[in-house]
């Protein structure tokens, strides 16, 4: 059983892959094309900044590349990426995988702190509320829930930092770590994750509620199946249906959801980063559109795009070895 389900795996695995190049072309292209569409560069956006002469403009322009055509730019840019080269900064003046590397791992932390909360807090609150449809703490979670979805992430964000951070000076009000504290080991990670509490909290929460009325959802539906009447029929303790039936069927859509939501959640990050000055991949972005850093822009876009696609990859895996009807179908295919 192990090794038909390693095999599934990979043949889903395999079937991804080739579809996810065709896809990461179809970003790269598409991406290049809508900001060459959009008026100005990043000349415009240094000599708005810092002035200059037209002699100063054509220099800037030649040492970038913006003096040749579009479609020169566009071949020159595919050819680097077969060999990994994102190219140079404009505004930081440096190589752009270097710079993405910098920030990756912030990102990675903020989504991957924020799933774990959403995802985990989400479905045991799912499970809470389902395990007795139509009760009154059924409804108050229903409702909550559609309430803390309906919030906008930022506003979240900003009333966090006017509580925590403001009033009770709980919390640092943003950054990743304190400035200056050389700190090391233990002390500099726990000062990390007193500085993540704010940022992660207002991105998880709302996709908690996502996940709570998702598993909340599928519980219901999951009690009218005939496999919940024959436990009841075989005298199971009702926490054991919950835990060893119910819940476990509601699960596999959350599992699905988890990929799709990681897009989401990379864009919401790029609020929350904002927000609370996180530097990740989010705040670069913003940077990269203040500064009209056409190429910088476009390797965040194009890292965002593979995080996506890999963490959907994970999603598909994890799902062939949950159902293996999924992994016999793609196998099959």
């Amino acid at each position: 059983m192990k090794i038909r389900g390693k095999t599934r795996a990979l043949a889903l695995l395999r079937r991804r892959l080739v579809g996810s190049t065709f896809v990461l072309l179809i970003v790269v292209i598409g991406t290049f094309l809508l900001l060459e569409a959009a008026p100005g560069d990043a000349v415009d956006a240094y000599i708005v900044s810092t002035g200059g002469d037209a002699g100063m403009i054509e220099l800037l322009r030649h040492r970038w590349g913006l003096d040749q055509s579009e479609l020169t730019r566009l071949a020159t840019y595919l050819w680097a990426l077969l060999h990994l080269d994102l190219g140079q900064s404009v505004t930081f003046s440096r190589p752009i995988r270097d710079i993405i590397l910098e920030r990756l791992p912030t990102t990675l932390i903020l989504m991957g702190s924020a799933t774990a909360l959403s995802f985990g807090l989400g479905s045991a609150l799912g499970i809470y509320a389902g395990a007795r449809p139509g009760s009154f703490r059924d409804r108050f979670l229903s409702i909550g829930s559609l309430a803390l979805y309906a919030v906008p992430g930022f506003w979240l964000g900003l009333v966090l930092i006017v509580i925590f951070a403001v009033d009770l000076r709980w919390l640092p009000i943003g950054g990743i770590e304190s400035l200056a504290s050389d700190k090391t080991g233990l002390a500099r990670a726990a000062d990390i994750a007193v500085h993540l509490v704010l940022p992660v909290s207002a991105l998880g929460f709302i996709y908690l509620a996502l996940y709570l009325r998702m598993m909340r959802a599928g519980m219901a539906e999951a009690w009218r199946q005939d496999f919940v009447l024959a436990a009841r029929s075989r005298g199971l303790s009702r926490r054991r249906i919950v835990l060893a039936h119910v819940a476990r069927n509601a699960l596999l859509p959350l599992v699905t959801m988890l990929g799709l939501q990681s897009a989401q959640m990379l864009g919401g990050s790029v609020v929350i980063e904002s927000v609370f000055a996180v530097p990740g991949l989010g705040r670069l972005a913003h940077e990269a559109v203040a500064a009209r850093d056409t190429p910088l822009l476009l390797g965040i876009i194009l890292s965002s795009a593979v995080l996506v696609i890999v963490i959907n990859l994970l999603v598909d895996v994890a799902y062939a070895f949950l159902d293996p009807r999924v992994g016999a179908s793609e196998a099959g295919a």
